[in-house]
């Protein structure tokens, strides 16, 4: 019997130079810019269309009309009822959808490279030729009145919604929430919702983002695209009310401060906890490092003392949230009720301690994770395009990514406790959604200020 040679293990490579694709950029006449992104091997194009319309454009009486328009915009068109149109997607093989946030609207168009020219003409017949017909609009406020209700009924929703109003001043738009509160949904009528979209959803400052391997559209397909977004929106006349930036949030005088919103009966507590941050403009390649190493995983600092530990949580997270004028530094989950003050407490002496620094092992798990996951997170066509479109709402290139990327691989532990100190760590506003006769009194004892119970009304 002869011994069997086993190969030497090979190295492994260190990773190679990555960037985020630069696009080819062109206009139309209209002011429609279009960034187009050749991603050889993706033969589903992703086409988002950016348009620059803000809840801080809504009627205060209003407010979440532009939830309601991004919901309804797809429900038929003046040619085609809401039935021919779905059908008309599924023969094109088209797939539509949208989002909003502050910074604007989105419209997703996803479609085979080879039926891209349908799914432009599909797109640009919902948003020049839109119908938001009665019975489709009154459909969609019925279910955004019903989610509300469901939104009242659990309580990462309730934390959220009265971090907002605590956090922010009445006069912020961000103090309300961005779909709309029950009076103004249920005011929210069909002629209101197609006026909103006359004056504000046009080409004035939108982009429209594809990204998909173009070469079936012919031997120069940056040239055959542009013709053919020239052809389907072209005629698209711009908005008469021009478009507005988003609107940055003020903080509260009186935002530092704990708020316990009662919920009889709770076994758990949520908690959402909170203090200012930075925006996608200043160092932002520390802070997804930083989100990471403190409570972005399951073996950070927050779950490794929490939930490892001590067995109080199955997960804290934290984040920091970019808004158009600074940011939020959060850190959010459900606790063990019994156990709600202790886990307060040790919360916020982590996310403070943390302002000592981090251990080089630390630093370097971080930045690996953080930069070296960055091309599988950008290898598909949607996710380039959907991170192209939230960047031209921002007014902020494509090239930003990869300068970012650059930025956090050379992070150090100094810069890393310089970022963190950019954050309002310590002045915290507090809220615990749980059962106030049980957790109250143990959050008031650690001593961190005054608490203010809210009961639902009735």
């Amino acid at each position: 019997m002869t011994d069997t040679l086993i190969p030497a293990r090979p190295e492994v490579a260190p990773p190679g130079p990555w960037a985020f694709p630069e696009p080819s950029t062109t206009r139309l006449d209209n002011g429609l810019a279009l960034q187009t992104f050749h991603t050889p091997g993706q033969y589903v194009a992703s086409v988002r269309l950016a348009i620059p319309v803000v809840p801080a454009q809504e009627p205060r009486e209003l407010e979440g009309i532009l939830a309601l328009l991004s919901r309804t915009f797809d429900e038929g068109t003046l040619d085609h009822s809401a039935e021919e149109f779905a059908e008309l997607l599924e023969r094109a093989g088209v797939a539509l959808g949208s989002s909003t946030s502050e910074f604007g609207l989105v419209l997703d168009l996803d479609v085979p490279v080879s039926r891209l020219e349908r799914g432009l003409e599909l797109l640009a017949e919902c948003v020049q030729r839109p119908a938001y017909p009665d019975d489709e609009v009154d459909r969609a406020r019925r279910k955004r009145l019903a989610d509300i209700e469901q939104e009242n009924a659990d309580p990462r929703s309730r934390a959220m919604r009265e971090f907002a109003a605590t956090f922010y001043t009445p006069e912020s738009r961000a103090s309300r929430p961005s779909a709309g509160s029950p009076a103004t949904v249920r005011a929210i009528t069909a002629p209101a919702v197609r006026d909103f979209h006359h004056d504000h959803v046009g080409p004035t400052g939108a982009v429209m983002v594809v990204a998909g391997d173009l070469s079936p559209l012919g031997a120069e397909p940056l040239q055959e695209l542009h013709a053919l977004v020239e052809r389907t929106f072209g005629g698209w006349t711009p908005q008469p009310v021009a478009p507005v930036g988003p609107q940055g949030p003020v903080r509260r005088e009186d935002a530092r401060r704990i708020v316990v919103v009662d919920r009889p009966g709770s076994v758990q507590s949520e908690l959402y906890v909170g203090c200012l941050g930075p925006d996608r403009r200043h160092g932002w390649g520390a802070y997804p490092v930083l989100s990471f190493l403190v409570g972005g995983a399951p073996q950070a600092r927050v779950d490794s003392v929490l939930r490892e530990d001590k067995g109080y949580t199955y997960g804290l997270r934290t984040a920091f949230v970019p808004r158009a004028d600074g940011g939020l530094f959060i850190a959010s989950g459900s606790v063990r009720a019994d156990v709600t003050g202790e886990s307060v407490g040790i919360l916020l002496d982590i996310l403070e301690k943390a302002r000592e620094g981090f251990t080089p092992e630390e630093v370097r798990s971080g930045v690996d994770f953080v930069s070296q996951t960055a091309p599988a997170r950008y290898a598909t066509a949607d996710s380039v395009a959907d991170e192209a479109a939230g960047l031209a709402l921002e007014k902020m290139p494509p090239r930003w990514v990869t300068e970012m990327f650059e930025e956090t691989r050379s992070l150090t532990g100094e810069a890393l406790v310089e970022a963190y100190g950019r954050a309002d760590v310590g002045r915290w506003t507090v809220v615990v959604v749980g059962d106030a006769d049980q957790v109250a009194d143990e959050v008031r004892a650690l001593g961190r200020g005054d608490v203010e119970v809210r009961r639902r009304e009735g």
